[in-house]
């Protein structure tokens, strides 16, 4: 085994939270390891959401990563909501005073890579067998494999930022760890196609064949998604047969302006909502994915690792600056709350508009209420842009 490494944070995955939330410990004064599972090409080449709500943008700017986003970034005042060939806009400058910023989560993610490594950041990548012993004591450390030899780093604390299927929420005892799910009976079938965008803010739309999204990552990038039946397979859907539902998904006017082409990446992805508590076991911090999963709807998911990597940094700040272990302690008080209302609204906003394969006719009436009352209310349009824009940290 090797030996001698210490630091005062190792942060387990190096995706865009342990990135982010690495950076911005370095902005004052506080050592990190990050340890990712993959390459760095395979961290850059998955492709996920796009939208950033206005608090992620802001800890973007205050980690010193957003010269790229405030140049290339699209800031969204608004949405388009429609259901059949219905529809209306729903303004977020109007009703919240911000908008929501564009810009895909890969880009983000090579911005915070950009910068750690022009820091000299410590990134160890294709790490395997990772372990975190004592986490509960004053003196935690994390061991791992890489090149066929053991590895030891000592810490302070330990971030787990490395998803779903990492080690690290895993390593809270299961008569400690408490879990909550809801798995949802359909799926997201996605297109990236080098397009341009239908139309210059994202279209949500629902109709009787199910749900479909019109997103972009840029003029020339777009982002497209169906329904789809838990069942399918890519292989199931030529992209002809992908742009023809696609159509019979959305108002006319957007249909026969859909420029179409070629995908150059096709995926399936299933819906689930997931949160775990305690979101702190001993000096091991639980982030993002690692504690959570929200359906994409309403695009929460990376932005909830942000609003997670907000209190985890301000009260390691507090901690090593001050002496004041209060933000640490309360951490998994204070994510979780937020959690649960994003998990709230994604709920909300997912059984809104699609088409569920039990839905009853008493269930069609209430979508139908529930889609009029959020078209002509104030008060239900002023929640959502509230929600969709993204609640105080």
């Amino acid at each position: 085994m090797t030996d001698g490494t210490r630091t005062q944070v190792v942060i387990i995955g190096g995706g865009p939270s342990g990135l982010l939330l690495s950076q911005l410990l370095s902005t004052v004064g506080v050592d990190s390891v990050v340890l990712e599972r993959k390459t760095k090409d395979y961290v850059l080449g998955r492709i996920r959401a796009g939208v950033l709500e206005s608090g992620m943008v802001d800890l973007l700017r205050q980690a010193g990563v957003s010269d790229r986003m405030d140049k290339e970034g699209h800031p969204h005042d608004g949405t388009i909501i429609a259901s059949g060939e219905d529809e209306f806009r729903l303004s977020f400058r109007e009703r919240t005073g911000r908008p929501v910023m564009v810009y895909g989560q890969t880009e983000v993610t090579r911005d915070l890579y950009a910068a750690r490594e022009a820091a000299g950041a410590d990134l160890r990548f294709e790490v395997e067998d990772v372990v975190i012993h004592d986490a509960k004591s004053d003196a935690p450390y994390v061991t791992y494999s890489a090149g066929g030899t053991t590895h030891r780093i000592d810490c302070d604390f330990v971030a787990g930022c490395d998803g779903f299927h990492g080690v690290s929420r895993k390593t809270i005892p299961d008569d400690v760890r408490q879990e909550f799910e809801k798995v949802y009976p359909f799926g997201w079938l996605g297109i990236l196609s080098e397009t341009p965008p239908v139309h210059d803010e994202l279209i949500y739309a629902t109709s009787e064949r199910g749900f479909a999204l019109c997103s972009m990552r840029n003029d020339a990038l777009s982002r497209y998604y169906v329904q789809c039946d838990l069942s399918d397979r890519v292989e199931d859907w030529s992209d002809n047969a992908f742009w023809d539902e696609l159509k019979r998904r959305i108002p006319s006017r957007f249909a026969e302006a859909l420029v179409t082409g070629p995908s150059i990446e096709k995926s399936i992805a299933p819906l689930r909502s997931f949160v775990t508590e305690p979101m702190r076991w001993g000096r091991l911090f639980l982030c993002g994915d690692a504690a959570h999963i929200v359906p994409p709807t309403g695009a929460k998911g990376l932005n909830t690792a942000a609003s997670d990597v907000h209190y985890l940094f301000n009260g390691l700040r507090d901690f090593y600056n001050k002496g004041d272990s209060t933000g640490i302690d309360s951490y998994s008080e204070r994510a979780l709350a937020r959690v649960w209302k994003a998990e709230r609204f994604s709920w909300w906003f997912s059984t809104l508009i699609h088409r569920f394969p039990d839905r009853s006719d008493f269930d069609a009436r209430m979508q139908m209420a529930e889609m009029a009352f959020l078209r002509e209310n104030d008060a239900a349009q002023q929640a959502m842009a509230e929600n969709y824009v993204g609640l105080p940290y």
